[in-house]
């Protein structure tokens, strides 16, 4: 796995190397001429002075972290929020996607949410098996990934058929295995149903005449989702905070990186950002699920998912596609045979455990608590648990 250097030091690199690339200015003649340079090169020391004591107290840093963060480059502190040009965020959508989020009125039977696989007290999943439980407790097909900081990913979902996460709210309503509502006519009827989602909808999108549509239901979900980041430790020490890390995560981060995990899992979001095959270099235990050969029919398709990202990954398990693998040191060793062809000892594997730890953030519990929903009407379609 990659890592990042630290912003000062990056910036001093920057500056070190653009130096370098300059071609040497011309010997002024005469006196006033050789005053005006000196007065120059006064000003531009002047300059760089800041810059070359930021880079020392980096190196200084670095060194006392035991930690070379030139080699921290592939890595990047969460964002703030996971903005989207296609979907601003306002205060009314955050509330109306927070609302539908937690709503099992969405669901055929009235007893399934967003929530429900994507638990927000629960790091965005639900712990409870290979895969999650949906309408009359069928299975799915694969793992149910966090939501925390998903929307910063390439795409949504193991085979990346969804762009982003407005499209990716569309798909489990409607999922017969899932949700299994009938229809987007009866998502909307629902929503008309109540008087208090209608108005929640009009705020949200007050530029439309007819704000309820699919379109916009997706919008609202897909704005509360673009705020559940969880910055933690590793941010921190991105960030310049060498204390941010104890001496056994970066003892642990010092393995990860020989291990070249950050191959893969890189970024900001320490994964999410490409597909790779699963079993690389080793072949993979089961070969049933294609992964996005699925989406695209393409033969160099077949076994292809989209890394998962390692962020809150010790309380996101089990791990993979399948949902495998219940024990996340074991899945770190076997990830390095599959993918990287190398035998970590329990011992290395745990290390790199210890490091994944810091990978955790807090919880946003304001942000993620359960919202007075509308009331429903005589109107409201009723459960249907056929």
């Amino acid at each position: 796995m990659h890592i990042l250097k630290s912003v000062p030091l990056a910036a001093a690199l920057a500056l070190s190397l653009n130096a370098c690339g300059k071609k040497p200015e011309e010997a002024p003649e005469g006196k006033a001429a050789a005053e005006k340079t000196a007065e120059k090169t006064a000003e531009k020391g002047a300059e760089k002075a800041p810059a070359k004591a930021t880079e020392k107290a980096a190196e200084k840093a670095a060194e006392k972290a035991g930690v070379d963060r030139a080699r921290l480059a592939a890595f990047a502190p969460l964002p703030d929020v996971m903005t989207s040009d296609k979907n601003p965020l306002t205060e009314a959508k955050i509330s109306l996607g927070r609302m539908l989020y937690f709503d099992k009125r969405f669901s055929k039977n009235h007893d399934l949410s967003c929530n429900s696989c994507h638990q927000l007290d629960k790091y965005g999943v639900d712990n409870r098996g290979n895969t999650s439980p949906g309408h009359k407790n069928q299975l799915g097909g694969r793992n149910s990934p966090t939501v925390y900081n998903a929307a910063g990913h390439l795409a949504q979902f193991w085979d990346g058929r969804a762009a982003d996460v407005e499209e990716q709210a569309k798909g489990p309503v409607l999922n017969p295995v899932e949700m299994a509502m009938v229809s987007e006519a009866v998502i909307l009827e629902t929503i008309k149903s109540m008087p208090g989602y209608v108005d929640a909808f009009k705020a949200a999108f007050p530029d439309e005449a007819d704000p309820v549509n699919f379109d916009n239901f997706a919008k609202a979900i897909g704005a509360f989702e673009r705020k559940l980041v969880t910055p933690g430790p590793w941010d921190k020490f991105l960030k310049g905070d060498d204390d941010a890390l104890n001496a056994a995560q970066k003892e642990g981060l010092s393995a990860f990186m020989e291990a070249g995990c950050g191959a893969c899992h890189n970024g900001a979001y320490m994964g999410g950002g490409l597909y790779q095959k699963v079993g690389l270099v080793n072949p993979w235990d089961n070969d049933k699920d294609l992964g996005r050969f699925d989406v695209t029919k393409k033969d160099e398709d077949k076994m292809m998912f989209k890394v998962p990202s390692l962020r809150n990954i010790e309380h996101t398990g089990p791990y993979w596609h399948d949902g495998s693998e219940p024990d996340l040191a074991s899945a770190v060793k076997k990830m390095a045979h599959h993918q990287l062809g190398k035998t970590l000892t329990d011992d290395q594997a745990q290390s790199i455990v210890v490091f994944l730890g810091a990978l955790t953030g807090p919880l946003p519990t304001e942000y993620i608590q359960a919202p007075e929903l509308p009331e429903s009407t005589d109107k409201t379609p009723k459960p249907d648990p056929s």
